[in-house]
Parts: structure tokens; C-alpha cells; sequence
């Protein structure tokens, strides 16, 4: 199978995973005013294909001997001796994904990209960054954690601009009102409508904790001799993803966080080019995926090491907020305040990044 030898390559890897799972949800956008229960079917489909596609192309490479002590054999010669323990944990790991996935999928529909990433992705950070830490050690702690803790900051600056950006929004708005039948409009400054804001919060944070337990669970699928490859585990991973998401999308469809319940017979009601959106947006998330899976494998002397591969690809944050800022325009309009905050966190990201790239060599 296909493995970076050397260290850069590792790291362009990871980066590749930063730049896919950042960009991934622009095709939920283009797909317009389509339900995220519905666009989610063809996303699954999207993750199975991409990751099946690289496990028989990439992952089936014969580049040595076979040999359980090192990940030089082919996807066919993988799953045949690996252990059902090894194929559970990273199907479970696909499963931990999913619903996270759909969690945060359901909080930005509630409350907001404010809310939702920040809080989930802040705290999946630092859960994924510290358990594959203590999994497998690579790279300076001090550099890595610091670097996750600058990155952190960014987010919690991210989430500043984007309340304040929201505020200076809402002041230009008509105020609040409550209409009674024969009688004057009532102004009732300060009041929103709409879901509790606390509600968004839990889904954030159930989304942060069971992301950034996915990774542990993928990397024990690959300890052991007989341990899955980076293809394979991408492979059972996105089986995981598969087999869960009838469960989770159709509880999501019958009880939905925002909106009137979704039926499935809505799904074949959707255009062509929105099933394809669904089916693109999968792909690129599992090429992400799959880039760090293997990156996270390479031989240990040019190993970026499980918790560093994960950290840089959590920067996908700053990837999103690139797309938000330079293509869908979410910060037109912005005060001074706002700018000067979203440059910080810019400038944040990049350190943080910085620090997680540079951990393995001190």
C-alpha cells in the first residue's frame, strides 16, 4: 500500500485533511434549500465511495512483502488477517463520527456557526488532541499543546467576531414585536425568537466530546500485529458511518431540531444536482480522512504522530472561516470591531498550525 516516506509528505498529507474536511460543507451550500437530513443520505454514499475507492487504488499497492510488522501489504491482505476486534473498533470509530457529524450539523441549523463550531470543534480539539497523545507520544508536548491551546484561543476569537457581527446585524433590524389583534404594535427590544440558545450549546458540546473520541477509536483499530492499515480502517470506518446513518438521520427526520418533520419519500424529490452535491461533499470529507489515517501511519521516522495529524486537521476551522470571509461573503458589512477580531483569529490559526507542524522535530 501507498505510505509517505519522508516527513513532508506526511505533513502535506495532513494539510490535504485540513483543506478537505474545511471544505467539504461548501456543497451543502451550493445544494440551497435542501434539508441537512436529506443532503446527509447522499454524503454517506459520498464517504463509502471515496473510501473504497482509495482502499482498492492507494491501499492495494503492493510495495514490499507481506509482513503484519509493517503496513506494507495490500487492502485484500489486510482485512483477510486482521482481527473482527480491529474491524469493530474502527467501524465503532465511523459510528462515534457519524453522530457527532449529525450533532453539528443540528446545532448550526439551531444556533449558528457562532455557536456550533467554536464549541464543538474547540472542544473536540482538545479531547482528540490529548487522548492520541496519550495513545501514542510523538512530538514536543509543550509545542503541541501550546499549539492547541493557541488554536483554541483562535476559536473562542472566532466566536467573539461572530457574536459581535450578529449583534451589529440585529441593531439595523426592525426591533422585536408582539402583535395583539386590534391593538399597536409593542416594541420589545432584546427579545429573539426562535430555538433557546441553550439548545444549540448541548448539541455543540455532545458534537465536541463524541468527535474527538472518533480518532482514539481508529487508531486502536491499528495497533497489533495483526492491526488494520490506514485503507482498511478507513474502509470499516466509513462502513460505520454507513450502517449508522439510517439510525441517527431518521430520528433526526421524525423529531428535527428546526423545522417540520422530513419523510424520506422527500429524498427522491431532490434534483439531480443536489443528490450529486450530497455524493461530492462525502468524498471530500473521506479524502481528508483517508490523507490522515495514512499520515498518521508512515514509518515512525517520519511520523507526524496520531495527535499532531489530528490537530492540524482540526485546523479545518480556519479553512471554513477562509471560505466564510472570501466566497460566501458571511462577514460583509463588518465594523472595525469585528475585522480587527477576525484577523486575530487568522493570525491565531496560522501559530497554532505552525506549533502542531514544527512539535515532531523537539
Amino acid at each position: 500500500m501507498t505510505i509517505p516516506t519522508t516527513y513532508s509528505v506526511a505533513l502535506l498529507l495532513t494539510v490535504l485533511t485540513m483543506l478537505c474536511w474545511g471544505s467539504w460543507a461548501n456543497t451543502m451550500k451550493l445544494a440551497g434549500k435542501w434539508r441537512f437530513e436529506l443532503f446527509y443520505f447522499d454524503y454517506t454514499f459520498g464517504v463509502v465511495l471515496a473510501a473504497l475507492l482509495a482502499a482498492l487504488t492507494f491501499g492495494s499497492i503492493e510495495s514490499g512483502s507481506v509482513d503484519l510488522a509493517t503496513p506494507s501489504f495490500s487492502f485484500l491482505d489486510n482485512i483477510s488477517v486482521a482481527s473482527k476486534r480491529q474491524m469493530l473498533l474502527a467501524t465503532g470509530g465511523g459510528a462515534v463520527f457519524n453522530l457527532a457529524n449529525l450533532l453539528l450539523v443540528a446545532a448550526i441549523a439551531v444556533a449558528g456557526m457562532s455557536v456550533a463550531f467554536p464549541v464543538g470543534i474547540g472542544i473536540a480539539l482538545i479531547v482528540g488532541v490529548a487522548l492520541n497523545y496519550l495513545i501514542k507520544p510523538a512530538g514536543s508536548p509543550t509545542l503541541l499543546f501550546g499549539g492547541s491551546a493557541v488554536i483554541l484561543a483562535a476559536i473562542i476569537v472566532t466566536a467573539l467576531a461572530h457574536s459581535a457581527h450578529s449583534l451589529s446585524k440585529a441593531t439595523g433590524e426592525e426591533p422585536d414585536v408582539k402583535t395583539v389583534p386590534g391593538a399597536r404594535a409593542v416594541h420589545r427590544p432584546g427579545v429573539r425568537r426562535g430555538p433557546s440558545p441553550l439548545k444549540g450549546i448541548l448539541l455543540s458540546i455532545g458534537s465536541g466530546i463524541l468527535m474527538g473520541l472518533f480518532y482514539p477509536l481508529v487508531e486502536m483499530s491499528k495497533k497489533g500485529e495483526i492491526g488494520l492499515g490506514p485503507y482498511a480502517a478507513a474502509f470499516f470506518f466509513s462502513l460505520g458511518v454507513l450502517v449508522t446513518t439510517p439510525v441517527f438521520n431518521l430520528f433526526f427526520m421524525n423529531l428535527p431540531v428546526e423545522g417540520d418533520p422530513v419523510g424520506f419519500g422527500q429524498y427522491f424529490q431532490g434534483t439531480a444536482r443536489q443528490h450529486l452535491l450530497g455524493v461530492l461533499g462525502g468524498a471530500i470529507w473521506a479524502t481528508g480522512a483517508v490523507a490522515n489515517f495514512v499520515a498518521a501511519s508512515a514509518p515512525q521516522s517520519v511520523n507526524v504522530g496520531p495527535a499532531i495529524s489530528y490537530g492540524i486537521g482540526q485546523g479545518a476551522t480556519l479553512v471554513s472561516a477562509l471560505w466564510g470571509l472570501l466566497v460566501w461573503k458571511e462577514f460583509a458589512g463588518a465594523t472595525a470591531g469585528v475585522r480587527v477580531r477576525i484577523t486575530l483569529m487568522l493570525i491565531l490559526f496560522v501559530a497554532g498550525l505552525t506549533m502542531l507542524s514544527i512539535a515532531p522535530l523537539y
